[in-house]
């Protein structure tokens, strides 16, 4: 009777241990399953947040390539038109004074519209660039979320 208690007590102060270890390593792992629970929230809030950054610029991006699309056609027009007008200059001229002024009123308005494409097509490349640097911060800070 007395082997027999004394193995009971042995036996149940082992299995207490044995319940204190697993109650600890229980504690431990809730512990880092509630820290990965709150990152992969955070994770998800910021992503969400860079797919809305990254489809604000898609949209901008696709407004760009509309306007550009639009543009070229007028642009290459303008560009034959000085082409034909390059040729037609080259051509010897004879012609008095009236024409000559007149020419030279029209070389005038064509060097300035050429001007203003130029400054169109520097003002639609400064914004792509903008958008492509808006799309690689967008890019970096998903493949950070990831």
């Amino acid at each position: 009777m007395a082997v027999q208690k004394l193995r009971s007590g042995v036996i149940g102060r082992i299995a207490r241990l044995i319940d204190f270890r697993i109650d600890e390593r229980l504690r431990d792992l809730n512990g880092r399953v509630n820290d990965l629970e709150h990152a992969t929230a955070d994770h998800r809030r910021r992503l969400d947040g860079a797919e809305s950054g990254l489809e604000h610029a898609r949209g901008d991006l696709r407004w760009t390539r509309a306007e550009l699309d639009r543009l070229i056609p007028s642009v290459a027009a303008q560009e034959a038109q000085l082409e034909d007008l390059r040729e037609s200059l080259s051509l010897p001229v004879h012609a008095d004074k009236p024409e000559l002024a007149e020419a030279r009123s029209l070389i005038q308005e064509i060097q300035r519209q050429h001007a203003q494409i130029r400054v169109r097509l520097a003002g639609i490349a400064r914004y792509e660039d903008r958008l492509r640097r808006i799309e690689d911060r967008q890019r970096e800070t998903i493949e950070q979320t990831q």
